[in-house]
């Protein structure tokens, strides 16, 4: 494992990443006024696991091939108006769903045991009607009918305290996310109403990534065998749209099969004042760790496109870039082993 990383840095994590492994060692580079390097490997393991609850997603579409991109990436749950059986019926002879049908009072399976309620939300106050829902299911399916009048914010402030399932129904995957993301909590699930196969696979990834968001990766030690000044570089400077806490920063390597986790500018030192949303990430051609176990190149990196924070217990999440900044820095060479193997 090797890397080019801008010199100084406060502090550096070593990773090694490979389907949800990692290989991690500590190195602290600054002392009060002196820099000095120090050797301090550590193990952590653990199991990966979900900080949040799942969210769900049910399709609405005509479209077989809608249906069929839903059924292979896991989704098996579809919505059809009530006139729509003969569909229903067709797909599930050749696919393994759920067709659920809206009818007169609400949403219903195929054997007509009531799945949702359903509600078309046209002014603010219909949302107050949610609360006060005494129906037996177990799921409200809200159809927002003016964007408007009612953002995604106040459908997630009006279900506070309900113990239902709350589904809004959603145009495009970019109306999906809103729903999932707003006032931080979201809704339980979304409806997504296309015809767009690509709206599927938009949502798919999307889901996926926020899925992986407080799962935890497998650490182990890495052993650094060489450190040295190499000279001058173009260094990317990354500024996050979140603020990141001690012991977290970015994955960034010359080898996506050997990634270090450098760490942000969260603590305070006699070089540097606090800046925990900026990483000091490292020369232009390294790789740096993206949500989806992919990598991309620190100089691709841009305002909008997401990155992967990974903490030194190995809890990751997604945040977005806001800025990244390019300047010639000296930069050193760190190389590291594992076990008896240079990587």
């Amino acid at each position: 494992m090797a890397a080019l990383l801008p010199s100084p840095f406060p502090l550096q994590f070593t990773t090694k990443c490979k389907l949800g492994s990692c290989r991690l060692i500590h190195i602290s580079l600054h002392n009060k006024k002196r820099t000095r390097f120090q050797h301090n490997p550590f193990v952590v393991r653990s199991m990966c696991s979900s900080k949040t609850e799942k969210k769900q997603v049910w399709i609405w579409t005509e479209k077989k091939e809608v249906m069929t991109a839903a059924v292979e990436r896991g989704w098996g749950t579809f919505v059809f108006h009530s006139l729509s059986r003969e569909l229903a019926a067709e797909w599930s002879s050749i696919a393994l769903l759920r067709p659920l049908f809206i009818e007169e009072g609400g949403i219903f399976d195929g054997d007509h045991t009531k799945v949702a309620t359903f509600i078309e939300v046209s002014s603010p106050e219909q949302l107050e009607n949610l609360l006060s829902l005494n129906d037996q299911a177990e799921n409200v399916v809200v159809n927002l009918l003016d964007w408007q009048v009612i953002p995604a914010e106040n459908i997630v402030a009006a279900i506070q305290g309900t113990q239902k399932t709350v589904f809004a129904i959603s145009k495009t995957s970019s109306e999906a996310q809103l729903f999932f993301e707003a006032l931080e909590q979201g809704l339980g699930g979304v409806v997504l109403k296309t015809e767009n196969v690509e709206a599927i696979f938009e949502l798919k990834d999307y889901v996926d990534r926020r899925n992986n968001e407080g799962s935890v990766l497998e650490l182990t030690k890495a052993i650094v065998t060489n450190i040295q000044r190499v000279g001058m570089g173009d260094r990317v400077c990354v500024d996050l749209c979140s603020l990141m806490r001690p012991g977290e920063g970015l994955l960034v390597g010359s080898f996506a099969r050997g990634l270090f986790l450098v760490h942000s500018e969260c603590l305070e030192s006699n070089y540097i004042s606090s800046r925990p949303f900026r990483v000091n990430a490292g020369p232009v051609h390294a790789y740096v760790g993206v949500p989806g176990g992919k990598t991309s190149y620190l100089s691709e990196l841009k305002a909008g496109k997401e990155v992967l924070i990974v903490d030194q217990n190995g809890m990751q999440r997604t945040a977005i870039v806001g800025r990244v900044k390019i300047e010639t820095r000296p930069l050193i060479l760190v190389e590291a082993k594992v076990r008896f193997s240079l990587i």
